[in-house]
């Protein structure tokens, strides 16, 4: 009785969702259970789909709307219901989630969660096609949620606006059949692939650099997982992120609809998925090429003895140095209104300079890959807050110059774009 009356309370708040605009904010987290039932077939071709005749059936707005995807046999009205039962989260509303979101969207998934604590940024214009010109300053969840609301009114949306940790993973992504990963580090990457290992639930993978990508599907019945493939991540540092070594803007646009199809597959089990393969894209030679993968029988997450049970300190694994001090914008100005004003040091790239810095303020330039060679300009009887971007750059920059003795210098917390957010593009807020 006890899983008759939970469906029913379910129901009844689907519907209540559906009368308020079909979108939850701060959406209720579900029970989590030891394993989760997949949604799907092992790896492979997939085999038929098997509807319960229970289903409700579409409605004729629905029958127009997907009538591109009825006359397929492959979907039809049994596949086109499965669609609109399924539940996808994404992680992350960005490069790869834009795409992905859009289209899972316009194909009919019934329930799609997005995970992400982010706002919009003029430099995300470039490739996250979700956002546009208006919504810089709104976070990235409420933009998606406009966007995909008029991409298809049909679709509940569940907003987590916070970050993925091991504290929250296996509360926010239980309850859901699949879990796109559109996470651009590598914390999160091993973090979103141990969640669903340990939740039973595939995760579409994808990641992109410069001008190449990857795509795959991980953590699949029988299949491989991330960790299979990359047990140890890189060394921290060693692989820049897109801030740093910049991507083409139509790449996530490829990749994240690739991910998008491998979900809309699975979901259908239609085709031969990614499991086993780690598909690889070469945008400048325009070439893509395959690498097999196996599961891995001593894998510590998903092999036959796991010794990762649990959520880790995926901080730590991946080797992120620790915090270094930082100081928040409001504190800096107030700080730059004193008889001691502190330096303000720009370790951004010279593209960046010149779009935008706050010389008006006094800030010398110092790019981060010249800061070893100018690092005498600095003065040593002097406060200083470097600021880069978003600030990833410049806490290396600071943990570098804290080595060198100048323990006064801090991180800018939220880079350029959080002064920028908050005073403007160029005002001092003095």
């Amino acid at each position: 009785m006890g899983g008759v009356a939970n469906a029913v309370a379910e129901r009844q708040a689907r519907i209540a969702t559906e009368e308020r605009g079909n979108v939850v904010r701060n959406a209720p987290r579900r029970e989590v259970g030891r394993r989760h039932p997949v949604r799907g077939t092992p790896p492979g071709r997939a085999g038929p789909l098997g509807m319960d005749a229970s289903h409700a059936a579409l409605s004729s707005e629905e029958l127009a709307r997907y009538a591109r995807h009825l006359v397929l046999p492959e979907v039809g009205r049994e596949g086109q219901t499965a669609l609109r039962e399924a539940r996808i989260a994404l992680v992350g509303a960005g490069g790869l989630g834009s795409p992905a979101a859009l289209y899972l969207a316009a194909a009919g998934v019934g329930t799609l969660g997005l995970i992400d604590f982010d706002y919009v940024d003029l430099t995300n214009l470039q490739r996250q096609i979700l956002h546009g010109t208006s919504d810089i300053g709104r976070t990235k969840l409420a933009s998606a949620a406009d966007r995909l609301q008029d991409v298809n009114p049909h679709v509940v949306l569940e907003l987590h606006e916070e970050r993925l940790s091991s504290a929250n993973a296996l509360d926010l992504l239980a309850g859901y059949d699949l879990v796109l990963d559109g996470t651009d580090n590598f914390p999160t990457r091993y973090l979103v692939n141990d969640a669903c290992v340990l939740l039973g639930i595939p995760n579409v993978y994808g990641a992109i650099l410069r001008w190449e990508g990857q795509a795959s599907l991980f953590a699949a019945p029988g299949g491989p997982c991330y960790r299979c493939l990359f047990r140890e991540p890189p060394p921290a540092g060693l692989v820049p992120n897109c801030a740093e070594a910049g991507v083409v803007g139509v790449l996530p646009g490829i990749v994240g609809s690739i991910q998008a199809l491998e979900a809309i597959k699975w979901i259908l089990r239609r085709g031969e998925s990614l499991v086993g393969r780690l598909l690889l894209f070469d945008a400048l030679a325009m070439r893509f090429r395959e690498i097999e993968l196996e599961r891995d029988p001593t894998c510590p997450v998903c092999g036959d003895q796991p010794t990762v049970t649990a959520l880790i300190d995926y901080e730590r694994f991946c080797g992120v140095p620790a915090p270094v001090p930082g100081v928040e914008v409001e504190a800096v100005d107030a700080e730059l209104r004193t008889a001691q004003p502190p330096l303000l040091v720009d370790v951004r790239e010279a593209f960046e300079w010149q779009a935008g810095n706050l010389a008006h303020l006094g800030a010398l330039w110092i790019p981060l890959g010249d800061l070893e060679r100018r690092v005498e300009e600095l003065p040593t009887d002097r406060a200083l807050v470097i600021y880069c971007a978003t600030g990833v750059r410049s806490a290396k920059a600071v943990e570098a110059l804290r080595q060198r003795g100048y323990h006064n210098s801090r991180n800018l917390e939220g880079g350029y774009r959080a002064w920028t957010l908050r005073y403007g593009a160029g005002a001092a807020g003095r």
